[in-house]
């Protein structure tokens, strides 16, 4: 009988053992790529929501500039501040607490050393004016003042009554926060009303308002000298002094900031 298996199987039986299949490198390349492909669309989709988390946080925490122009209403204070170089009129400072105006300034260059800037400021709690000199470059807070424009509806007591027409929020200003604003303002006429960290510092008026003269005195007999006055009462129960020549009934221009007469309102009217 034959043997079942060769006799070259007893002296190499490597070579008729069963093969191996070969893993193919093909394959290992098959299996990484869609593993590293999940990995780099993960990593993608983290980046995604990070730079949505930070442009929703950076859309609902606008700058101040943007919520003193859009009447953004803000409890919450911002560190915000601006380079000396770059001080404009009109713009609001923090100094040692308080909040200042810029109504007036001056870049100064010396010959000899070096180059500040010199200003006026308006102190926003009192109304008093000072002089502060600033280095050049020098950094400055800005003051977390907002101003919206909200409409007089009444007086209650010592308080006078606004209301913002977009929210209808009312808002109360007492007599300290009001001054002498309340002589040159009728009611449902529309003013700004600024805050400072949330309080109410100040009305704002248009700088030339329109009034009707209610009472009309006579000027002094035999005055005939240029730039004699006389002293009237206004609509609104303030007193002032205007040339001889005004009359009851008729309308006049005057600055609110001073309460000077300046001339008739020809288009003035009930």
């Amino acid at each position: 009988r034959r043997p079942l298996f060769p006799a070259a199987l007893d002296r190499d039986p490597v070579m008729f053992a069963r093969p191996q299949p070969r893993r193919s490198s093909s394959s290992s390349v098959l299996v990484l790529v869609p593993a590293l492909a999940l990995a780099l669309v993960m990593f993608i989709a983290a980046r995604g929501e990070n730079l949505a988390s930070t442009m929703r946080a950076r859309a609902v925490m606008p700058s101040v500039s943007r919520c003193a122009n859009f009447g953004i209403n803000r409890n919450m204070r911002t560190f915000a501040s601006t380079s000396s170089n770059d001080f404009k009129n009109g713009m609001n400072l923090e100094i040692d607490g308080t909040p200042f105006k810029v109504t007036e300034f001056l870049h100064v260059k010396p010959g000899k050393g070096s180059a500040f800037v010199r200003t006026k400021l308006k102190n926003l709690l009192t109304g008093n004016s000072v002089e502060k000199t600033f280095r050049a470059g020098e950094s400055v807070d800005l003051a977390d003042v907002y101003k919206q424009d909200v409409q007089y509806t009444y007086k209650d007591a010592d308080d006078w009554v606004f209301m913002n027409m977009e929210t209808f929020d009312e808002i109360r200003v007492g007599a300290a926060e009001m001054g002498d604003s309340w002589k040159w303002m009728k009611e449902s006429e529309t003013v700004g009303v600024v805050t400072y960290n949330g309080k109410v510092i100040d009305v704002d008026l248009p700088k030339t308002v329109s009034l009707k003269v209610t009472e009309a005195g006579q000027g002094v007999k035999g005055n005939t000298a240029t730039g004699a006055t006389k002293p009237v009462t206004l609509e609104t129960g303030a007193e002032i002094q205007v040339p001889l020549f005004i009359k009851e009934g008729e309308w006049i221009k005057l600055d609110s900031r001073t309460g000077e007469y300046l001339s008739r309102d020809n288009e003035g009217s009930d």
